[in-house]
């Protein structure tokens, strides 16, 4: 996590999460199929930019930065938060052992992983091919909705977009559909 501040003046800052720290500034996410989630607190008018995906879901970026808002004096019914375009659930696919890794590091618990098997599902019947390559669907935008109720934001205080980056090859870039460098840019203003 960085300031905004940190990079001003065409600096660039490697983080995966940029909280102003001053007015009227603009932070800006790059992203393809990882989640831009942006957090404004409508009190104190700091906002927040994070680039959240698996591994940032893993590693509670988003508790992280809750925290943050906390010592700069946010309440938590003030923070607006918006989650934007990302993969959605029928296109993020991993294996057992990953989706197990995820919700040990993401939840803190074990789980049976015969209760999350995508065909096992009755939603998901038609997915064999899920069964021969024995690969499973997670939902990446509903664990950081999680999340961010378990940090105490108001489920009326949180938009998540529907849009599915690998789905809209004429809107958005996707990694994970053709492994293009190309991505896309999101950005908030204080």
């Amino acid at each position: 996590m960085a300031f905004g501040s940190h990079s001003q003046e065409g600096n660039k800052v490697e983080a995966d999460g940029l909280v102003g720290d001053k007015c009227n500034q603009n932070l800006w996410v790059y992203t393809a199929d990882c989640m831009p989630i942006f957090f404004a607190d409508k009190r104190t008018r700091n906002v927040a930019a994070l680039h959240c995906g698996r591994k940032g879901l893993e590693k509670k970026i988003i508790k992280n930065l809750v925290t943050i808002f906390d010592n700069l004096e946010s309440s938590r019914d003030d923070l607006l938060v918006a989650i934007g375009p990302a993969i959605s659930k029928k296109n993020y696919l991993v294996d057992k052992r990953t989706l197990k890794e995820f919700y040990r590091k993401a939840e803190n618990k074990k789980i049976t992983f015969n209760l999350i098997r995508a065909e096992k599902n009755p939603c998901f019947n038609d997915l064999n091919h899920l069964k021969e390559q024995n690969l499973n669907q997670l939902d990446l935008k509903r664990f950081a909705y999680r999340q961010l109720l378990n940090e105490n934001i108001p489920n009326t205080n949180i938009e998540i977009s529907n849009l599915c980056t690998y789905e809209l090859k004429n809107q958005f870039n996707s990694w994970r559909r053709n492994k293009t460098i190309s991505r896309q840019w999101s950005f908030i203003c204080s």
